[in-house]
């Protein structure tokens, strides 16, 4: 890895080319601003320099700050080891300078690297380089001037969408738009680019400095109006997120004030918010993500991942026919099997619906879901299989099924070939109990719907080989998944973590807490939909058929609740039929319905356990404690027993499986947050209360009494033992 640096190289022009090197994406580092300063000062004392021109290393730009910063800072607590460019470096050295300065972008110029650039007086760019703000997206604004300058140079309503959704445009759209002032191939970037700042320095072309501009902000009601609107709009798609409305109310000082103390806010909004909670949850979920690439004894002993180009699908139901999207999207051949033509041409169909919609959307071009439709085959034997590199079983959780096709496809696959299953609950060692080749059975459990959810959970057994674990790691990462390698035991890491969330719910419902109560405190909270309206999409077939694998596995700790069987008996079957919780019918929002209430109170009376026959009294807090402390401390005995490598894996498994807020860090990371002796006393309270069900696991009893962070290696829990 080359040492971050900045060079600067003066040519007989006289323009100085200042270039900041610190691979693969140039991120701004504590030396770079300090060298970009260094050399700044450097070229403005010197007397053979006209103009300069900023530039980065090896085709790009810059992918923006250097976050690890963040992290450093999220341990101590200090800010002052943020470094200060907005005003020092970027308004007094570049922007106020005595010499003119045009930034040359490549490939990615984001962030921190998007406000240096805005910093020049003039942006030359390579075809199809990304620009964007992304900052919001970490819990925090842009806090090098980007709050002030962007809405000057393209308009507010842009600038505020740019940083509002932390999407980047393309430099033939910031052309367009005023970002850019000329877009050129990248051979001739410098030439042109040096051209430009000697033209602004012997005054040919105009020299402007983006914080002075006012013509692009329009009137001050005008600018209210769109802060109005935008503000309206956040409420509703970013809830429980300090960082929009602070980042609104940053860009409002400016045009309100000037730019100059929009800067001096932008600063001091930017340091408070790095010590947000939501700041904390977002980096460390940020960092999580790039872990789960390694596993020991995986990732780290030299193998190489095999080519997978063609894989067999068993099962094209709703999950199987959403891998065969996923697969033949990235180019993988996919051959689909099913019992008969009936079944086969629903499956096909599915996948052609799935590729048509993504065209429809614009979210994939013609051309390619052509391609991709050619590399799909239906077959309704095993003759396609002999030179498939890898099988994924994707049929219902029916264990003497399951394990009568590993029969089969041991003895028709070739020897290399992987052996998957798609279950969500299943212990794969009962799956592969009859195979003899153990060393190529693991889980691939994606997640519903298979084509859209980022998360791809594999499982291994002890016997599971390194080099499928590797394949399947590769396989996830090229069809756009996030791999996270689990170990193997009924429901595995995610689904294990969250059985208790219906189970909590149900318990409250039991108690007399109103279901649609309960759905929108856990709405409330950041989750997508609540415990009730999730049963009613997946369908109480799915939740009667994993509660049984579940009772069966940890009998000491289920609430085996009537509500579900008597739902069925009414006849309601969730979204399947328009009939559960709530009434759906195409094209309208699920609404509550009235006549269910009958059937929770029967449920109510059969379970007997509202304390004296009387609804409890529970606050908003309370509900959402209730559902979620059960959820926390199943995760602490999927940590104590080592089903995953780290425990922030569970972070990145319950936001991108689960749909747990990123802005709180995910599950764990979440209830260090809360505390683990407030979680404890909570559980045991309840315990002592209503009984097994909300009993504190022994690995969050001894985190809270010896003060111990519920993600702190295993290694410090005396009781710890490995599935990995």
């Amino acid at each position: 890895m080359a040492k971050a640096k900045v060079t600067m190289e003066v040519g007989n022009d006289g323009v100085a080319v200042i270039t900041f090197v610190n691979p693969p994406v140039n991120a701004l580092a504590i030396q770079i601003f300090a060298g970009l300063k260094e050399k700044w000062n450097e070229a403005a004392m010197r007397n053979d320099v006209k103009a300069i021109v900023l530039t980065g290393y090896g085709g790009r730009f810059s992918g923006g700050f250097d976050i690890s910063i963040f992290e450093k800072v999220h341990k101590t607590d200090d800010v002052s080891l943020l470094p200060d460019v907005s005003v020092d470096l970027v308004t007094n050295i570049m922007e106020d300078g005595k010499k003119p300065a045009v930034a040359v972008v490549e490939g990615l110029c984001l962030g921190g690297g998007l406000e240096l650039a805005l910093g020049c007086h003039a942006r030359i760019a390579a075809p199809r380089t990304q620009l964007g703000l992304p900052e919001l997206s970490l819990g925090v604004l842009p806090g090098s001037g980007g709050t002030q300058r962007l809405p000057r140079l393209i308009g507010l309503s842009k600038a505020i969408d740019m940083m509002m959704t932390s999407k980047p445009i393309m430099s033939e759209e910031g052309e367009k738009l005023g970002l850019i002032d000329a877009v050129v191939p990248s051979k001739e970037l410098l030439k042109v680019a040096r051209q430009w700042a000697l033209d602004i320095a012997e005054r040919r072309k105009p020299w402007m400095r983006a914080l002075h501009r006012t013509d692009k902000i329009g009137s001050l009601s005008e600018a209210h109006e769109v802060l109005k609107l935008a503000r309206k709009q956040v409420k509703q798609t970013a809830r429980n997120m300090p960082q929009h409305l602070a980042c609104l109310d940053v860009i409002e000082e400016g045009i309100v004030h000037g730019g100059y103390n929009g800067l001096l806010k932008e600063a001091k909004v930017f340091e408070d918010l790095v010590l947000s909670d939501t700041s904390r949850g977002l980096v460390h979920v940020f960092f999580a993500q790039r872990a789960t690439s390694k596993v020991p004894n995986v990732t780290d002993i030299g193998l190489k991942p095999r080519s997978v180009k063609k894989v067999a699908i068993i099962g094209g139901g709703l999950m199987g026919s959403g891998i065969a999207t996923s697969l033949v999207l990235s180019n993988i051949f996919v051959v689909i099997k099913e019992i008969n033509p009936e079944y086969l041409q629903k499956g096909i169909k599915t996948v052609e619906a799935n590729i048509r919609g993504l065209v429809a959307r614009k979210k994939l071009q013609q051309d390619k879901a052509n391609k991709a439709l050619s590399m799909v085959k239906g077959v309704l034997d095993y003759s396609e299989f002999k030179d498939v590199d890898m099988v994924i079983e994707a049929v219902i959780e029916n264990v003497p099924l399951k394990q009568q096709i590993f029969i089969d496809i041991e003895k028709i696959c070739p020897p290399h070939c992987i052996l998957a299953s798609n279950t969500s609950t299943i212990d794969l060692n009962i799956i592969g109990q009859k195979t003899s080749s153990q060393d190529r059975v693991i889980g691939a459990h994606f997640f519903s719907p298979a084509h859209v959810m980022p998360l791809l959970e594999i499982i291994r057994t002890e016997k599971t080989s390194a080099q499928a674990i590797l394949d399947l790691m590769a396989v996830g990462k090229t069809i756009k998944k996030v791999p996270v390698v689990v170990g193997n035991c009924t429901g595995f890491a995610v689904n294990r973590t969250f059985f208790p969330y219906a189970q909590s719910a149900q318990f409250l419902a039991n108690l007399g807490v109103d279901v649609y109560r309960i759905d929108a405190q856990i709405i409330n909270f950041g989750l997508p939909i609540g415990p009730f309206q999730l049963q009613d999409l997946a369908g109480y077939g799915v939740a009667i058929a994993t509660g049984k694998e579940y009772s069966s596995a940890f009998p000491d700790r289920i609430f085996m609740s009537p509500l579900l069987d008597l739902l069925i008996k009414s006849g309601r079957n969730g979204k399947n039929n328009g009939k559960g919780y709530y009434i759906y019918k195409k094209g309208e929002k699920p609404r509550p319905d009235p006549s269910v209430l009958p059937i929770i109170e029967e449920s109510r009376r059969l379970t007997n356990i509202m304390p004296g026959g009387k609804p409890i009294s529970i606050t908003d807090q309370e509900i959402v404690e209730m559902i979620l402390f059960p959820v926390v401390n199943e995760a602490c005995r999927v940590l104590d027993e080592g089903v995953v490598v780290r425990a922030s894996d569970l972070d990145v498994a319950s936001v991108l499986g689960m749909s747990f807020p990123s802005y709180r860090g995910g599950i764990v990371f979440w209830g260090d947050t809360v505390g683990a002796g407030h979680i404890y006393k909570s559980l045991r309270k309840w315990s002592e209360l209503y009984g097994n069900f909300f009993k504190p696991s022994k690995f969050l009893e001894e985190r809270a009494a010896k003060g111990i962070p519920l993600s702190a290696p295993a290694a410090t829990s005396s009781t710890s033992r490995s599935r990995m």
